[in-house]
């Protein structure tokens, strides 16, 4: 990232406890891959030392980084961290780039409730049906647990932003 004004992000002040929670959830999803990473290392080192990886492995994986994606999610809102195309507004006045900034986070907050709404029965029908992981037979609905409440913050999240570029547009 370069040092010019306009490839910065544009966060808007979020109530401390919304802050609070994208931060812990963002921490939750680090602490998330830095178990990953650190079963992958032990993981190759077994494979390379005794010829025997830990089994499910890749499944350990698949479902942490389902997990640290949906727990980053949050957080890269709240502080203005997602993909910003500015060729055409890096000229405009700061009032059009928050209504910009807004009808973005509009359009995010209906596709985060969209899936938010969706993945409730998607989850429920791994349950119901009891889909397990193929090695390991992890019920694969666990990680719904943790996706679905930061999915939740996602669309509060789009929500308190949205209504703060808002503000900032009408001052």
């Amino acid at each position: 990232m370069s040092d010019d004004p306009t490839e910065r992000p544009h966060p808007v002040p979020l109530p401390r406890w919304l802050s609070a929670l994208c931060r812990w959830f963002a921490a939750l999803g680090g602490i998330t891959l830095l178990a990953m990473m650190l079963m992958t290392v032990i993981s190759v080192t077994r494979r390379s030392l005794l010829g025997a990886p830990i089994p499910g492995d890749f499944e350990l994986v698949e479902i942490g980084s389902a997990i640290a994606i949906f727990c980053f999610l949050p957080w890269c809102q709240s502080t203005g961290g997602n993909v910003l195309v500015d060729f055409f507004t890096q000229n405009a006045s700061p009032r059009l780039n928050h209504r910009l900034e807004a009808l973005g986070d509009l359009l995010y907050l209906l596709i985060a409730a969209l899936l938010f709404w969706r993945m409730i029965p998607g989850g429920l029908e791994m349950r119901q049906y009891g889909e397990q992981s193929m090695v390991l037979r992890i019920p694969v609905w666990w990680s719904f647990i943790v996706i679905l409440p930061a999915m939740a913050l996602l669309v509060a999240t789009c929500a308190a932003t949205m209504i703060g570029h808002l503000g900032k547009a009408r001052a």
